[in-house]
């Protein structure tokens, strides 16, 4: 999702440094390091939660609260590209650009067609190898081998895709209504958000989305209401001020945040404990069900929002943890989201057919993760040696120039 599934590309910007306040307030300039963070953390979620009967998945927050990493992805996305395109919009103008997020989108969208014949090919030949074509039917490509050629025609209109896959179509879909986007957000960042909210509840009212093949379904990440998501990050980078003052310590907020938390960890627990479900009165489920993730449930969006709170008053912009040989994975596969997130795909379904085929103990399942997420941070590792490593050729290749004439 590096632009993700994600993401804007945040390598070529300015080197970490210090400084900051607790309120998220900083100067411009200063490279936040929460944001490749808590996306690089968010990757590693999302490959453990594509594992299915994976016992490690008990430690993501999916588990223990009514969001997951989803959202933070989609967020930081927001905030990431306001910050990226922001800046190109102020040093180049509109046409720029929006040249400049179009190639990107492009880039998502061949990155997206490679992933689709990658992870296709994938299945099948799992399916053939084990001779399980069940595999073909549960990551939802059975129709590709019934009528290719409408399978593929489907999959470059981004309407057929297999399961997993479903983040970096949300985030193109996203990233094309940024150039309308950028300019409003320079001049009235708040009238698009509440434009942005009115697009959210009548998507949610009038169940809009987007329809995908075969015919009947519709956009797990329904991009009429996840944009929501997407613009509030957008929009908070946009106004320090304001996000500054929503950050500023009060204790009655804490304490709301914290305690809808609590609820919210009491509500996912109780999905998978038959006797805590019974504890909660039929007039409250009937209420609170569904919760929809294709459709951000607004539990979904308050459970969120309230989880940010705390974690970012618990982790100062200037937190020098963050900047420890123990974060440094993290943040280095925040850094190279796209591809890190690719991978992860792949990996994750190379870690269900060890388990389902080879070895489906605890161990097993602890080791296919450790591996999946190692090879994720020995793939960062490796882009961002080599974009240093040509960022330094192309520096040093005009005074090779100069010193020769």
């Amino acid at each position: 999702m590096t632009d993700t599934p994600s993401l804007p590309h945040t390598a070529r910007m300015a080197n970490v440094r210090t400084g900051g306040d607790r309120t998220g307030g900083h100067a411009a300039g200063d490279r936040d390091v929460r944001l490749d963070f808590f996306r690089g953390l968010a990757l590693w979620f999302i490959f453990v939660n594509h594992i299915p009967a994976n016992q490690i998945s008990w430690l993501t927050p999916r588990n223990f609260g009514l969001s997951d990493a989803t959202e933070i992805f989609v967020f930081i996305s927001g905030y990431t590209a306001a910050m990226v395109y922001g800046r190109t919009l102020e040093r180049a103008g509109f046409p720029m650009t929006a040249a400049q997020v179009l190639h990107r989108c492009w880039t998502l969208y061949v990155t997206y067609i490679i992933l689709f014949f990658a992870f296709t090919a994938q299945i099948a030949y799992t399916a053939r190898v084990f001779e399980s074509p069940l595999f073909t039917e549960e990551m939802g490509i059975a129709s590709y081998f019934q009528d290719p050629v409408t399978a593929l025609t489907q999959a470059l209109l981004l309407k057929f895709r297999p399961a997993n896959l479903d983040v970096l179509p949300l985030y193109i879909v996203l990233m094309l209504a940024l150039p309308l986007l950028l300019p409003a957000l320079r001049r009235r960042p708040l009238m698009v958000l509440a434009g942005s909210g009115i697009l959210y509840l009548a998507a949610r009212a009038g169940e809009w989305n987007l329809p995908t093949h075969p015919d009947g379904g519709v956009w797990y990440f329904n991009p009429f209401a996840w944009q929501f998501l997407f613009v509030t990050g957008a929009v908070l980078q946009r106004l320090p001020g304001l996000r500054a003052a929503l950050l500023r310590p009060r204790r009655p907020v804490m304490v709301a945040a914290i305690l809808f938390l609590a609820l919210s960890l009491f509500l996912a627990l109780s999905w998978q404990f038959a006797f805590l479900h019974r504890l909660l009165p039929n007039w409250l489920t009937d209420i609170l069900y569904p919760i929809s993730k294709t459709d951000l449930d607004p539990l979904r969006l308050a459970h969120f929002c309230a989880l940010a709170y705390v974690v970012l008053r618990l982790t100062p912009f200037d937190a020098p943890w963050l900047r420890t040989s123990l974060a440094a994975p993290v943040v280095e596969c925040g850094r190279q989201s796209l591809h890190v997130f690719c991978v992860g795909v792949l990996l994750s379904f190379a870690a269900q057919t060890v388990l389902v085929h080879v070895n489906g103990s605890l161990s097993a399942q602890f080791l296919v993760t450790i591996f999946g997420i190692s090879a994720m941070v020995l793939l960062s590792r490796l882009l961002t040696w080599y974009q240093s490593a040509e960022r330094a050729r192309r520096q040093q290749a005009p005074a090779a120039r100069n010193s020769r004439a």
